[in-house]
């Protein structure tokens, strides 16, 4: 007689991702009254919380650009603050419009797969929907709009690769780390800023790559092929230098070493230098943290800042700020108040505007 083979032990696993569900609805009274707000010019959320992480959706009334969105309405959503592992958050992205009558909401974009967000980056969608087709659904009632965002953070560990041949580790990708050493190394650096008695060699195709006024700069019709040595004139020197570490590794150096107040001007002197470069990921991700950072003493100084360099979603803060409960006769007593009523008094009358509009609606 044979004897029957040993099937062996048999094991299993499996790994299942966790994940983190929230919906926030974000209404907009007087849609009418937002129109020609302007291409690129948004109106934001209030921050909402979605797996540890926080949250604000943006909208824009005239389109995220004129050129190709003059004809919708843009949504994009943000994440506020520090991301998760590597800085960054993978979550699944739900948007739709919510009828008022029934209730019900209809999705309008549905992100199957993971979107990858970093803090202060926006994604989503420039043409969420033709402002025609919306204006004669049953989502647009009384001049009102309701905007739901549900956002399901994923939460599973990043794994180690492993190749089914030779069962070789493949180490996850550290780009942003590799252009940091490259940076630090200055390898290779084929250009020296001159910034106030400070040098601060790097790489033209790589600013080229993350600034279009580099890029221009460097490889545009009035270049210079010789050009090696680029003075820097307006912008101190450590300013420049966090300009230049946020191009080679999309983050923000360690300010860990400055108090709050000297904190708050290092990162409004950063927003100055990000729009100077047009390095709008930077830009987006200082007004996110002068939005969080607000005060009675520096709201209207950051306002001013606001309304000078186009920053829609900061504006709105720092109105919501002071109109939305008792701050305003403090804010009313501050020297930057009073600078702003002399030097900006327009954007005054934008505030007592939507201040008169929140009382009568």
């Amino acid at each position: 007689m044979v004897a029957p083979q040993d099937p062996g032990a048999k094991t299993s696993s499996r790994c299942t991702p966790g994940t983190a569900r929230a919906t926030h609805a974000f209404e907009i009274v007087g849609y009418s009254l937002h129109k020609g707000l302007g291409s690129g010019k948004c109106i934001c959320s209030a921050t909402f919380s979605a797996g540890g992480h926080e949250w604000r959706i943006l909208y824009y009334p005239d389109g995220y650009t004129k050129e190709d969105n003059e004809e919708y309405v843009s949504v994009f959503v943000q994440l506020i603050g520090e991301g998760g592992e590597g800085g960054e958050v993978r979550a699944l992205l739900d948007l739709r419009l919510v009828e008022e009558a029934s209730g019900l909401s209809m999705s309008v974009v549905s992100k199957g797969s993971p979107i990858t967000f970093k803090a202060g980056t926006i994604r989503g969608y420039p043409k969420f929907k033709k402002r025609s087709e919306l204006e004669a659904s049953p989502y647009l009632r009384d001049d009102r709009l309701v905007i739901e965002c549900e956002i399901t953070v994923i939460k599973e560990p990043r794994v180690m690769q492993t190749s089914p041949v030779f069962q070789a580790m493949v180490p996850l990708s550290d780009l942003s780390g590799n252009l940091a050493e490259l940076l630090e190394a200055q390898d290779e650096a084929d250009v020296i800023f001159k910034v106030k008695g400070e040098t601060f060699p790097a790489h033209k195709i790589i600013l080229a790559m993350r600034s279009p006024v580099f890029k221009a700069q460097f490889y545009g019709p009035m270049k210079d092929k010789r050009m090696r040595n680029v003075t820097v004139e307006d912008i101190q020197p450590a300013v420049f230098k966090a300009l230049v570490h946020f191009i080679y590794t999309d983050s923000l150096p360690s300010m860990d070493d400055l108090d709050d107040g000297e904190y708050d001007e290092m990162v409004k002197h950063l927003l100055v230098a990000a729009d100077r470069y047009a390095v709008e990921s930077m830009k987006m991700l200082c007004e996110g943290i002068l939005c969080k950072n607000l005060d009675v003493e520096s709201v209207a100084t950051t306002l001013g800042l606001a309304d000078q360099y186009h920053c829609s979603m900061l504006k709105d803060a720092c109105v919501e700020f002071i109109i939305s409960s008792d701050r305003m006769k403090d804010v009313l007593a501050t020297e930057g108040y009073v600078h702003l009523k002399k030097s900006r008094p327009t954007i005054l009358v934008d505030m007592f505007e939507k201040l008169t509009l929140s009382h009568n609606i």
